[in-house]
Parts: C-alpha cells; sequence; structure tokens
C-alpha cells in the first residue's frame, strides 16, 4: 500500500497564478471576478424563467409556456459560457446556490400562478435589470475584447428574449401596458386581464 503523501491543497478564489496569453494576471483575474456576478444573475434568471414556465395560467397559456423553454436553455448556455471563461482567465466559477443567495443584490422573483400578462409583465422588469447589468459588465471588461465581445452577444441574446416577452405587452402604439411600474407585483397588475396575481 502506497503512503506516499500527496499534497491535496486546493486553491479558491483568484490566488491561481495564471490567466491567458496576453493578459496581465491581475487583468484577467478581474475579468473573470467582474463574471462572477454575471453568472449568479443568469443562474437567477433561468430559475426565475422555469418558476414562470410553471406557474403561467390563463387563455395564453400555451404560446407562452412554449416560449420561455427556448430561453430558459439559451440562459443556461449563457452560464456555462460564462464560468468557462472564468475558469480559463484562471479562477474557478461558484455556481453554488448559497454563493448566489449571498452575493445577489436583488429580491426572488414577487410572482407565483398568475395570468400569462402578469409574468409577462413581470419578466420584462427582469431582463432590463440583467441586461442593465450585462451592459455595464461590458464595460468592466473593456481590457479583455474576448470577454467584451462575449457580454455583447449575450446582452443581444437577452435583448431579443426581452423583445419576445414585451411583443405580448405592447399595443400598437408600441407603449408597453405595464409602463412605469415600480415593481413586479405593480407591472403585473398593471395588464389588462391580469387579474390580482399570486403574492408569495
Amino acid at each position: 500500500m502506497d503512503t506516499t503523501s500527496t499534497d491535496t491543497t486546493v486553491t479558491s478564489g483568484s490566488d491561481a497564478p495564471l490567466t491567458v496569453p496576453g493578459l496581465a494576471t491581475s487583468t484577467g483575474h478581474a475579468v473573470a471576478d467582474a463574471l462572477q456576478m454575471r453568472v449568479h444573475a443568469l443562474n437567477d434568471l433561468q430559475l426565475t424563467l422555469k418558476h414562470a414556465h410553471w406557474n403561467v395560467v390563463g387563455p395564453h397559456f400555451i404560446g407562452v409556456h412554449e416560449m420561455l423553454d427556448p430561453q430558459i436553455d439559451g440562459v443556461r448556455d449563457m452560464v456555462d459560457v460564462l464560468a468557462e471563461r472564468m475558469s480559463t482567465l484562471g479562477v474557478p466559477p461558484n455556481g453554488l446556490p448559497g454563493a448566489l443567495v449571498s452575493a445577489r443584490t436583488w429580491d426572488d422573483y414577487s410572482l407565483d400562478r398568475a395570468d400569462t400578462a402578469a409574468h409577462l409583465a413581470a419578466l420584462d422588469l427582469v431582463y432590463t435589470g440583467v441586461i442593465e447589468d450585462h451592459r455595464k459588465a461590458i464595460a468592466a471588461v473593456g481590457d479583455d475584447p474576448v470577454t467584451e465581445d462575449i457580454l455583447i452577444g449575450q446582452t443581444a441574446d437577452l435583448e431579443q428574449f426581452q423583445w419576445f416577452v414585451r411583443a405580448h405587452l405592447q399595443g400598437t402604439s408600441g407603449a408597453l401596458v405595464s409602463d412605469g411600474a415600480s415593481g413586479e407585483v405593480a407591472a403585473a397588475e398593471s395588464t389588462v386581464g391580469a387579474g390580482a396575481p399570486a403574492q408569495r
């Protein structure tokens, strides 16, 4: 039996002394650290979309139910791309739920079972927050055009997903029925025929 001692030290955080060629280690790790909150936000988004997918009701149920699944798959792919980019840059990504809850700056989604319009109005606000923060991250990673390009592509996809959601909430003038709502519940309640959305 081999009793030779082996080093099982596990490096956590940004301690690993490597990154991609052409970037200083400190720069690569700073870029990767900026991606961690995007991983958390996108993990939260895909769970929120799935929650809405399960809880939409009403006459437009099937259309919205089926519209959300490709968005969920797309967001899951985005998480994987960013997490793998973090690893490439030399920083281990954290995808654990406790880390997400501890780090996030937003509350849980506000609706349970609700009319499709109510969920879509609430999801529109969720998308707005994620997209705004993705755009801030684009500016923060400008020293690495590869990561910047990834975030730009993801932002374009997120904006298209939001467009699909908003198309259900717009009149012929282009205005959203939930325009000006201050939160997810207020947005849901502003929709025509939404009724009283379920509260947590």
